[in-house]
This record gives C-alpha cells, sequence and structure tokens, in this order.
C-alpha cells in the first residue's frame, strides 16, 4: 500500500499525548497531538474508493483498517515510550458498514461482487427512490432533518439493501456507521456515537427523551431492525469523547501502542473539523455560538451550534450534544466542493497544460492575476462577470435538499484554452461562496446570528477561495494556522476520553488553535451582490426547467 511521508516536529517527550484518527472519503490521516493540542506529527496513507456505476460508490473496511493501523504506527514511531499515549479519538465519513455475526465484511456490491465491499459510502447516491419514499411518510422524525432525509443519510440505504439485496440483508448481523466501526475495531466496544446515530440514522435524543423511534423503522418497512433490542444498529448510544475502554490486544499489537491506552467514542469527520475550528481562539464556550464551520473536503460541511434547538428547513438538525456537548447543531452542507473543482479542472481541454511544476490551483490562480492585469481589472474576481455557474453537480443538500439538482454553466464559447479553464475555476469558487450566502441567509432567517466563519480543508488553502467567502459573504474569514482542525477534534476527544481533561468542551479550549483573519473587500461586494442574484435565478431557471418538462 501506497503512503504519503511523514511530517513531524518531536519535542520534549515528557508529556500526555494523543493520536487522532481521520478517515476522510480517500485517504485516512493519523496525528499525533501533545498536550495543548500542538500538533507533532501526521502521516497519511491513501485508500480505494470504488465507483462501479453511476451513483455507487463503495469500500473495503477491512482495507481502512490496516491504513488507519499503518498510519498510527508511523505517526507514533519517533515516541519511545509508547505509555505517554493516553488515549486515541476516531472521526470518519458517516459511511454504512456491513458485518455479519463474526465481524466479518458483508458485500454490498451488487456489480463487483466483491466481499470486502462492505460499506456503502457517504457520497453513494444509490437510494435515491428509498428516499423519496421515506419523506413521502412525513414522520415526525423528519423534522431534525430540515423535513427531508438525505440519500446520503443510512435509512435510504438500510431499505435499498432490503429491497435489492436479500442474501447481504439476511446475512447482516450489524450495522454501523464507519466512524463506531473504528472504536469496534480499537476496543471491541458496540457502543455507537450519539453524534453517528442521531445525525444520519434518526435516533432522537431531544434533552428529555433518548431513543429509537419504532413508529418510524415500521413506516418504512424496516421494524425488523427493533429485534433484539436494536441489536443491529446499536443498544448503547454515547456520547463522543466518552471512553469505550482500553485497546484491545489485538488492537494494540496492529498499531504498536500500550494496551492501557484509552478509546474514545467517535465522532463523524465534518463534526470533528467542527469541534475544532468553532473552538478557535475561543475563551469561553458561548465563544462557540455564532460561528460558521466550513470544512471543506470533496463536499463540504457547513456547522454552527446553539444553546437552544433552532429548526431550519432544508438544514438537518437541531441535534443535541452531536459536536459540542450541552449545545444544538444545524448542519448545512455542499455535496460536491472538493471534487466539483477537480472535476471542472480535469475534464477541460487544457488540463494538461499545467507544466511549471507548481500545483494546478496555483497555476491557474496566478494566471487569473496575469488575466486580470492584462484587461486592467483592480481584482481577478471582476473577470467572470459574463461568465456564471451553478455548482449543484451532485445534487443540493442544503437548503433545497434536491440529490436532483444539476450544474449549470453560462457564458460558453468555442475557447478551450486555459485561460478558458482559469474561469471556469474561478467561477466554480465563486459558486460555491454563493451557496454557502445561500445557507447562511436560510439559518439566519430561522433564528442564528452568524458572524464569521472558520474554514479547514484543501479548498480552503487556497488564497482565492478564502477571499471570495470572505467578500461575496462581507464577513470576517479565520484559517486556523495548523490546517488540521479535524485531526485536532479528534484528538480532542482522546484527551477527554484518557481523563486528563474533565470534559470535551474543557479539553477543546485547552486545544484550540489560533487564527489568521481574512478581511472582506467592500468594493467588491456590489459585484458579489449582482453575482448572487444570477446565482439564484439560474437555481429557479433549472426549477422552471423540471417543471416544464414534468408538463411535457
Amino acid at each position: 500500500m501506497e503512503t504519503h511521508s511523514c511530517v513531524n516536529n518531536f519535542g520534549v517527550m515528557d508529556e500526555a499525548h494523543y493520536v487522532g484518527v481521520d478517515v476522510g472519503t480517500s485517504s485516512v490521516r493519523a496525528g499525533l497531538v501533545k498536550r495543548g493540542g500542538h500538533m507533532l506529527a501526521i502521516h497519511t496513507v491513501p485508500i480505494t474508493v470504488a465507483n462501479p456505476a453511476t451513483d455507487f460508490y463503495e469500500q473495503d473496511s477491512e482495507e481502512i483498517w490496516a491504513a488507519v493501523c499503518q498510519a498510527i504506527k508511523v505517526v507514533t514511531s519517533g515516541l519511545s515510550d509508547k505509555s505517554v499515549i493516553r488515549g486515541i479519538g476516531f472521526d470518519a465519513t458517516c459511511s454504512l458498514v456491513v458485518l455479519d455475526h463474526d465481524f466479518r465484511p458483508v458485500t454490498i456490491s451488487p456489480h463487483t461482487g466483491k466481499v470486502n465491499f462492505n460499506i456503502i459510502m457517504w457520497m453513494d447516491h444509490r437510494a435515491k427512490e428509498q428516499a423519496a419514499f421515506i419523506n413521502s411518510q412525513q414522520h415526525k422524525v423528519l423534522k431534525y432533518v430540515g423535513g427531508k432525509v438525505s440519500l446520503e443519510m443510512q435509512s435510504p440505504k438500510l431499505l435499498w439493501l432490503k429491497g435489492h439485496m436479500e442474501d447481504t440483508w439476511n446475512r447482516a448481523a450489524y450495522f454501523l456507521d464507519l466512524p463506531d466501526y473504528l472504536t469496534l475495531k480499537a476496543s471491541g466496544s458496540l457502543s455507537r456515537s450519539l453524534c453517528s446515530v442521531v445525525c444520519k440514522w434518526t435516533y432522537q435524543c431531544d434533552g428529555s427523551t433518548q431513543g429509537w423511534d419504532h413508529s418510524f423503522f415500521k413506516s418504512i418497512g424496516l421494524e425488523d431492525l427493533a429485534r433484539d433490542n436494536w441489536k443491529k444498529i446499536g443498544q448503547k448510544v454515547v456520547a463522543p469523547g466518552t471512553s469505550c475502554g482500553v485497546l484491545t490486544a489485538a488492537a494494540a499489537e496492529q498499531m504498536g501502542l500500550v494496551r492501557t491506552t484509552q478509546v474514545a467514542t467517535s465522532i463523524i469527520d465534518a463534526h470533528a473539523g467542527g469541534l475544532g475550528l468553532v473552538a478557535t481562539q475561543a475563551t469561553t464556550s458561548d465563544d462557540f455560538v455564532g460561528r460558521l464551520a466550513l470544512i471543506c473536503g470533496t463536499s463540504t460541511c457547513h456547522m454552527c451550534v446553539s444553546k437552544d434547538p433552532i429548526f431550519c428547513q432544508g438544514v438537518w438538525g437541531p441535534y443535541l450534544s452531536a459536536m459540542v456537548p450541552g449545545c444544538w447543531l444545524n448542519e448545512a452542507g455542499q455535496s460536491a466542493s472538493g471534487s466539483l473543482v477537480d472535476h471542472i479542472i480535469k475534464t477541460h481541454p487544457a488540463a494538461n497544460k499545467c507544466t511549471t511544476g507548481k500545483s494546478v490551483y496555483q497555476w491557474l490562480e496566478e494566471l487569473l492575476a496575469v488575466m486580470a492585469k492584462e484587461e486592467k481589472l483592480s481584482d481577478p474576481t471582476l473577470l467572470t462577470r459574463d461568465f456564471h455557474l451553478y455548482p449543484d453537480f451532485h445534487g443540493n443538500r442544503s437548503p433545497i435538499a434536491d440529490p436532483t439538482m444539476k450544474g449549470m454553466i453560462s457564458g460558453l464559447t468555442l475557447d478551450a484554452s486555459d485561460r478558458n479553464l482559469a474561469l471556469l475555476y474561478l467561477a466554480a469558487i465563486q459558486a460555491l461562496a454563493y451557496g454557502t450566502r445561500q445557507i447562511i441567509e436560510q439559518l439566519t432567517s430561522s433564528g442564528h446570528n452568524i458572524t464569521s466563519l472558520l474554514m479547514c480543508g484543501g479548498l480552503s488553502k487556497s488564497p482565492i477561495f478564502s477571499q471570495t467567502h470572505a467578500d461575496a459573504l462581507g464577513m470576517k474569514v479565520l484559517i486556523p494556522q495548523a490546517q488540521a482542525p479535524v485531526l485536532l477534534g479528534a484528538s480532542i476527544l482522546a484527551a477527554a476520553a484518557s481523563g486528563d481533561y474533565p470534559d470535551v468542551t474543557t479539553a477543546a479550549l485547552a486545544m484550540a488553535d489560533t487564527a489568521p483573519s481574512c478581511l472582506p473587500h467592500q468594493e467588491l461586494t456590489r459585484y458579489h451582490d449582482h453575482k448572487y442574484q444570477v446565482f439564484k435565478k439560474m437555481q429557479a431557471d433549472q426549477e422552471a426547467y423540471c417543471q416544464l418538462m414534468l408538463n411535457e
């Protein structure tokens, strides 16, 4: 298995250390963090994403676990005394893992037939019809997911499996979110994270009652999951950062760690990033409120917390204690962001013209600066005056919550040059910023007061991406200096589970990063206001086109 190099910065090794593990869409990262939040080392191992058919995305849980152990071994290799590692925390994508009675993989792949492909990924869209059916039932649990369950969540995927892969359904003994699979492998515990089951499985937790809603599962034809006190999907649900126990003998050997290492209850990857972000430069938990955290990866997740529950149409939540203990979480998002930008670049005829040794993103951004200078424009932003892109190439997660939405481009010509690619790249970034603006409008109209943005992930490393968001939203953007808030979030859970901090909030405040500010350029406000109106008009036009064709 190919690995990426380890970046380390080992200092004095006489304090408590923690390991954070982040399983993203296409790679596993492990980070070694010193008490106080200083990231000492990061190591990355790629993992396979299978795409055997349109809308089908699958993975192998055993490959992922091997990558996890490898990443941890490398990232901790500079420690002579592994007993200083007090805890380990996991985050992962909200993907569905299927295991049999002996905890072995059960295939979910009707196209490949490969047994080890036992994970339906978060980005898998095979369950469109099942999601539509569930939403047609209008059950009361849907009020906690913005009124509509997403086909990226687990109940539509479970319903798809039951209807399309009968043998898999009958053989399956356990259905787990990927973060919970990791804690199972590490500690042997079958407990589930409140974060995973509340956010993706319709588990109910409203401050007074907690549990599975039998009437919901009965209404959609999945009442058999209630057998044996919900054994297949979770009997014990605990908050992120709660100890699951210590490492099993097998896990300790595979990771090269000592058995006394505490294993923290896991969290979804975006939520780990949200935890790491909202605590940035905070002095109390009150500072967490009013911040919108953008975790920018293959997709982008938009996370904000409130002291009281706020229901927002088209936005998931509110979820109690799913990210910050005692706070209600709302989660919006864009189904394709990093993947959108990559798709636009890779499918353009000029993509191979980047031969400078720089990254293609740096090359394009430098080209945009040259183009703006040649056209005597004050800012490259103004290059897209007659070039517009609507970004829902993989459906709309928020606030429309419509997986059938498509991408749109206005301003195409016969130009296939590198300059045309640069314009497409810039238009895509601007469109993502306008999508975030629409999400903020929805949050604000429901009762949130968003005062600043915090970003992490691949796209946030682009100066144009962060500045465009600041300009288009008229809002301060903060980007933590360490650029690893997701790993930091997982490490915060590890620190809480170790007992070194009394709770997750205390650990987050103690380990939080600092961040420079990116301030908006007021002279571009009017331009972005007009572009945003075009964005909303393109969205409305597409919906009108669909209605016209329904009447055909």
